[in-house]
């Protein structure tokens, strides 16, 4: 069965063809460890984990290979646990337990490495050395930038205009950057902040920048060029875009990842979710009145790429069909292998509410005493 997905990189569906058909390669931006997981963080989680399970069902488990990283080392971090007046280390141990803990109700497979910023400091160092040798870095002020106009296809995965990401960018403002857009790819710590030796030859002790952190872990762990890159919508600018130059900057190479996929926005009771509204959910605040998988029904009933609205609604219904099927298919063992149906539609760029339409014609089949169909949904 040929799989399709859309490709941010080139704005269209395209057939997937693996790099290696023996070892399919994935990665995803994963959570900053400071707070509770809320509901926006869930999405990527479960559409990328749906994926993952997509993959392993037409390559085999054995066959792919899926990366979630841990962003460990943060400035909302250190806040976090100034704040409290506890370790750092406290903050990260506390909030990763309760990260897995969350998504695990999810009905998430664990992924084949979950890499951790803090763990790779070496390897992006390593990069931000060669960046510099081959003329796309500089330090200055015990800081190494990237130099953006370096780069001539910078801004290839957004299409913004230079003005457009400069604004969209929110780039710090400092009189020692040769040019607006240049990024940081590692600053000097504070007393009191987690630092490492720094590269280049600064004297400073200091920590890497967010962006080179996926680059340095993707590249440990998948290679230079590996086949897919996942995560919101709202990573395309800056940090996509900036992976992107850091990594085919240092390694020569044209792509860092052939497909780029992007799920979309989620609002609550159609506004945006915020603190200041009220409508904040966590992932373990809604694991307290819903069972996990109705959750994840609930978010798979939306096509990924579409602005996701949640509602207690939808998670109601979401709950009684599931409580359904659980009835219809109480009496059967399960199919040996998923409906054709349900694998066609998904390998549609994970056209979910395609694959559920054809769940639900199942249901229709099951209800009318179809055993079949029963073995089939469940």
């Amino acid at each position: 069965m040929t799989l399709k997905l859309y490709n941010t990189l080139t704005r269209r569906k395209e057939v997937f063809e693996p790099l290696d058909p023996a070892n399919i390669r994935m990665y995803v931006c994963g959570p900053t460890v400071y707070d509770f997981a809320h509901i926006g963080n869930a999405r990527p989680i479960i559409v990328f984990d749906l994926l993952y399970r997509l993959l392993r069902h037409l390559y085999g488990p054995e066959h792919v290979t899926y990366a979630r990283n841990i962003t460990d080392v943060d400035d909302k971090i250190n806040a976090r646990a100034a704040e409290e007046g506890v370790s750092i280390g406290e903050v990260t141990a506390r909030t990763i337990a309760q990260f897995h803990a969350d998504i695990a109700e999810l009905n998430v497979l664990e992924p084949t490495v979950e890499p951790r910023a803090t763990e790779h400091i070496e390897q992006m160092k390593a990069l931000i050395e060669t960046l510099i040798e081959k003329g796309h870095a500089y330090v200055a002020e015990d800081h190494v930038l990237f130099h953006v106009p370096s780069m001539p296809g910078y801004g290839a995965l957004s299409r913004r205009s230079p003005e457009e990401m400069e604004a969209g960018a929110r780039v710090e403002v400092a009189p020692y950057k040769k040019h607006p857009m240049d990024f940081v790819l590692w600053k000097p710590s504070r007393e009191g902040e987690p630092a490492w030796e720094s590269p280049a030859g600064i004297k400073t002790p200091g920590r890497p920048g967010w962006h080179i952190e996926c680059s340095a872990m993707s590249q440990e762990h998948l290679g230079e060029i590996f086949d897919i890159h996942g995560g919101g919508v709202d990573l395309v600018f800056p940090h996509h875009e900036n992976e992107i130059a850091q990594s085919t900057c240092a390694h020569g190479t044209p792509v860092m990842a052939r497909f780029w996929m992007h799920n979309g926005y989620l609002q609550v009771e159609g506004e945006k979710m915020s603190k200041s509204l009220g409508n904040f959910i966590t992932i373990h605040d809604l694991l307290q009145q819903w069972p996990g998988e109705a959750i994840r029904l609930a978010m798979l009933t939306t096509h990924y790429r579409q602005p996701l609205n949640w509602t207690e609604a939808g998670v109601r219904e979401a709950k009684r069909t599931l409580d359904h099927w659980y009835e219809l298919t109480a009496a059967v063992e399960p199919a040996e292998s998923p409906s054709e149906q349900v694998i066609e539609a998904l390998c549609d760029d994970l056209n979910t509410p395609r694959a559920l339409a054809a769940l639900h014609e199942l249901r229709r089949a099951a209800a009318h005493g179809d055993r079949e169909a029963a073995a089939s949904l469940k």
